[in-house]
């Protein structure tokens, strides 16, 4: 396409963006005092529910990657077009991920990217496996807070892993044979890898909590304006009362999933399981800040994250009846 085309098609996106951006502006100064009050929350929902998940884990992977790095590129790729062979450094960056789930994952997917650990297609390759929620996130703030049950939680669990496994080998078996592949970005490693790390830990969860403020208002100023009523009617009939919290997670995935708790019913933990598999708008924009650093395709990944929630949900379905 040309680039005159692309620019065009560019004015639209943005003058949109600019009047849904001075609309919610508007929302809140009518409304200050609502809308504080569930900022409020939303900053409650942060400290309570996702600090305690995601500093101290990224920390530690952050420091793991970083004594990991000796600055040298690989020049073996890690796997081959017909046999899924992976090396220890994708493994190491595969199981680093599962520990800490995202954001960080996307974080240190961008970081071994950067140390010249893996290829921009590797990343490619890697991320539907790096990018899902964590553990502690799916067992504990969602399965024993939201849910009351461990139970849940390892429900959960199961059906956003199995998703992610199941996504990332076919999505690795379509990939076209010609694909380019660039070499790893090789930066010079810090000297302060301690204090990197836990700027790195502090910054990430000080803007995991920016975006799930912003975007937990931003999703009751929608659903207080009706903007969902279209697509609650359709989904009304198939889910029912978790229609709603599927609406209001696809904005913000945490007050989603206590959302779909609170509603309760069988479609309740499927639909827990697909917004902590998609991640919603919050979840998607911080991952996507660090993954277009690769040069990985937003509207791919995107559409990625969507068939895996679909698989998780569908799977936690299937897990619900045993």
């Amino acid at each position: 396409m040309p680039k005159q085309n692309v620019h065009a098609t560019k004015l639209p996106l943005k003058a949109f963006l600019r009047l849904s951006l001075a609309a919610f502006a508007l929302c809140l100064i009518l409304n200050a005092e609502k809308y504080s009050a569930v900022c409020f929350d939303g900053l409650c929902l942060w400290a309570e529910c996702v600090v305690p998940t995601l500093l101290p884990y990224t920390i530690i992977c952050l420091l793991l990657c970083n004594l990991n790095a000796d600055g040298k590129r690989r020049t073996k790729p890690y796997c081959a077009r017909k046999k899924l062979k992976i090396d220890m450094q994708a493994i190491t960056l595969i199981l680093l991920s599962a520990m800490c789930g995202y954001p960080t994952g996307s974080r240190l997917l961008y970081q071994y990217h950067k140390n010249g650990q893996i290829s921009r297609k590797e990343a490619n390759h890697l991320a539907p496996l790096c990018t899902a929620c964590s553990p502690t996130f799916a067992l504990g703030t969602v399965g024993l807070k939201a849910f009351n049950s461990a139970y849940c939680g390892v429900k959960l669990l199961l059906s956003v892993h199995f998703s992610a496994v199941i996504i990332a080998t076919l999505h690795f078996l379509f990939t076209k044979k010609n694909e380019s592949d660039a070499h790893p970005v090789l930066t010079k490693n810090s000297d302060d890898l301690l204090f990197d790390s836990f700027y790195g830990g502090a910054q990430a969860a000080l803007s995991a909590g920016a975006f799930i403020c912003f975007f937990y208002t931003l999703s009751h100023a929608i659903a207080d304006l009706k903007l969902f009523a279209p697509l609650g009617c359709v989904l009304s009939p198939l889910l029912g009362a978790c229609a709603t919290p599927l609406l209001l997670g696809l904005i913000e995935a945490t007050g989603g999933c206590f959302s779909a708790a609170a509603a309760g019913g069988f479609f309740a933990l499927p639909t827990a399981a697909f917004l902590l598999t998609f991640g919603g708008a919050s979840i998607l924009l911080q991952q996507l800040c660090y993954l277009t650093k690769c040069k990985i395709k937003p509207y791919s990944f995107v559409l990625l994250k969507l068939l895996q929630g679909v698989l998780a949900f569908i799977i936690c379905c299937v897990i619900n009846r045993i």
